[in-house]
């Protein structure tokens, strides 16, 4: 089974343009993402892409490995299907670029997952780590995941869910980590349908998979580190760091 990471990366994002070019330390948020990738030790290959000369240029000229887009893209999934349709792999793992804390055991779980499905039944799979900060259960840049008792998605939002409506039932809440992992056919079957409703409501990619019948197997995983989105998530990293 050939397992290759690939890390979609925008340089004009819309909350914070240029985010993935910040200073992390010593290095940028972008390198710090590409390297942890690398040091995981899980993958056959891992690739940037990017529709960004400054991007590209900043992988590539640090010894790492870069594709540039060719195409416009509206998610980072259709820009990594562009760059596998002709490449021989099995399992291909969207790893954000704003993920600068990338570490081995939440990707390893989220593997397993493949690795252990003998059938072949599961299409997608997904990273998720319990929230327990009501301002962060309440802010609208974290996306929060419902799940079945299968760990199943349900429905991914940036509102509240599930509602506390019920003040007396304990209510678990989970924030999505943008890391997917996909059989190649599933991924391509993805940039082969139109946008869909709630997805482009809700500016969340993975809706479309949910809304053509496709549930995410969703991981529980710890702590990740933080997504830059905005300068205080950039702030937090580097106090993390």
């Amino acid at each position: 089974m050939k397992i290759c990471a690939f890390i979609p990366a925008r340089y004009a994002a819309t909350r914070f343009p240029a985010k993935l070019m910040q200073m992390l330390g010593d290095k940028t948020v972008i390198r710090h993402t590409y390297d942890n990738t690398v040091a995981t030790g899980l993958f056959d290959e891992v690739f940037v892409v990017t529709d960004s000369e400054i991007i590209f240029n900043e992988i590539v000229s640090n010894n790492g490995r870069a594709v540039m887009s060719k195409r416009t893209h509206e998610s980072g999934s259709d820009r990594i299907a562009e760059a596998i349709v002709d490449l021989d792999v099995d399992i291909v793992v969207n790893v954000q670029g704003d993920e600068p804390f990338v570490k081995r055991g939440p990707l390893e779980k989220l593997l397993r997952v493949f690795t252990d499905d003998a059938e072949n039944k599961i299409q997608v799979a997904s990273l998720m780590q319990v929230m327990t900060e009501q301002k962060f259960i309440e802010d609208a840049n974290y996306v929060k995941v419902a799940v079945d008792k299968h760990m199943n998605s349900l429905l991914f939002s940036r509102s509240v869910i599930p509602f506390p409506r019920s003040k007396d039932a304990a209510t678990v809440y989970y924030e999505h980590i943008g890391v997917y992992a996909f059989r190649k056919q599933a991924l391509l079957n993805f940039t082969s349908w139109e946008m869909t409703p709630l997805e482009k409501a809700e500016k969340i990619e993975c809706l479309r998979y949910l809304e053509n019948g496709v549930p995410l197997k969703m991981v529980v995983t710890e702590y990740m580190g933080v997504e830059i989105d905005t300068r205080e998530d950039l702030e937090r990293a580097a106090k993390l760091l």
